[in-house]
């Protein structure tokens, strides 16, 4: 069963579930480039305090070898010798104990970084679980741990063995060498086998170091539900999503078609598009596009301005070049001054023959609108989009005010 669950995880894990699994104290380590540091310090600051070990040293074996027939009975005077024996040893040691100490901390950073988590400490009684162990014992990481370990075995114990073969006849020759000679070249033979020994365990560190990386990520593979859970939870359910965005553009329809009663004059195509102008003198600097829309949205304009008593003016150009190029709730560009400036005169017009009565003002036609502005062949679809999209800039808005987010 844990067989076919891996393989059904065949997506990587998203920045959340990393993010999860560092806060649960999971993150790649490698045991073999810890010990591999840790031999590095211990040897290169052996190599490098060498002169003051043997100072050291011969102090300790000064003191220990030197006595008197009184000191040899004196049980007090080999105690104080002992407490400084163990002194000595401990200046000896401190050094590169520090050495290797600090190399235990900094080691895990190459990784993982720095991790301090709690949660590891919490008990987990599933480990106790001997279906469980069976089932880790006998998973494809245990060969695979197993392998590594005979591996790191075999090159350290081949390369160690290498490098005492090479010196045999310097090991051997030791014996007919004076003390003093033999004593510096062993320490010398013994420096240049743990060195050896120590570049073996970095080409283990070097080997084992990416096969952690991808065991860990492997580990926290994901199934494509769970990629598809995590994207619903972040950005929430698009079923939802759609429905609150198809409230928003209603609610932004809404809000639009109530400025169609107190606009000036609507501009039509006159059966695809309708735009609604309003200009109040000394409030604005030029008109205002308060309602557009295309199709069904413009039909529901014309029906809107027809009941509120709205002049409507059937202008092709004009409407569309509103349309496209005039955001709701956003002055008209200086290019359509002239050709809205006619409209609204026309209006005023009108509304003086409403109240006064008179001769009926002629609408105006052929009004100068610039080529680069009138899409008209642009889709009904595309109109449609275009439509869309406006409304979507004053969802938002709508949805701050009647408490709908989305």
């Amino acid at each position: 069963m844990a067989e076919d669950s891996d393989l059904e995880k065949t997506e990587d894990a998203t920045p959340k579930r990393l993010e999860k699994a560092r806060e649960e104290g999971q993150v790649a380590r490698s045991r073999e480039l810890s010990t591999f540091a840790l031999l590095s310090a211990g040897f290169f600051g052996s190599w490098m305090l060498s002169g003051s070990i043997g100072l050291h040293m011969q102090d300790m074996l000064r003191g220990a070898l030197t006595f008197n027939h009184a000191g040899a009975f004196d049980t007090g005077q080999m105690l104080r010798g002992a407490g400084t024996a163990i002194r000595e040893g401990v200046l000896v040691i401190t050094p590169v104990v520090a050495l290797t100490g600090l190399a235990a901390l900094l080691s895990p950073l190459a990784l993982g970084g720095w991790l301090i988590s709690t949660q590891a400490l919490v008990p987990n009684f599933s480990r106790l679980d001997p279906i469980e162990g069976l089932g880790r014992m006998f998973s494809i990481n245990g060969p695979i741990q197993l392998g590594m370990s005979f591996a790191k075995t075999l090159v350290v114990g081949v390369v160690g063995g290498l490098a005492v073969w090479y010196h045999r006849n310097e090991i051997l020759g030791l014996a007919e060498q004076p003390t003093p000679n033999a004593f510096a070249d062993s320490m010398r033979l013994v420096a240049v086998c743990c060195g050896v020994t120590v570049a073996g365990m970095f080409l283990v560190a070097a080997l084992d170091v990416p096969y952690q990386i991808w065991q860990f990520h492997r580990k926290l593979r994901m199934t494509k539900e769970e990629v598809k859970r995590e994207r619903r939870d972040n950005e929430g359910d698009p079923h939802i999503k759609a429905r609150i965005r198809s409230q928003q553009r209603a609610m932004a329809r809404r809000r639009m078609m109530a400025q169609v009663p107190k606009a000036d004059v609507v501009v039509t195509n006159p059966t695809h598009y309708a735009v609604a102008l309003k200009y109040a003198d000394g409030q604005m600097r030029a008109p205002k596009v308060v309602a557009k829309g295309v199709n069904l949205v413009a039909a529901r304009i014309r029906a809107i301005a027809a009941e509120h008593n709205v002049p409507t003016l059937e202008a092709p150009p004009l409407a569309r070049a509103l349309y496209f190029n005039v955001d709701l709730n956003r002055e008209i560009p200086g290019t359509l001054y002239s050709a809205v400036a006619e409209v609204l005169a026309w209006v005023y017009q009108l509304k003086r023959f409403r109240r006064e009565g008179g001769a009926v003002p002629m609408a105006p036609v052929d009004l100068e609108v610039p080529p680069d502005l009138d899409q008209g062949a642009v889709s009904e679809t595309e109109a449609q989009e275009e439509a869309d999209e406006a409304l979507a800039e004053g969802a938002q808005t709508a949805a701050r005010d009647e408490g709908i987010s989305a």
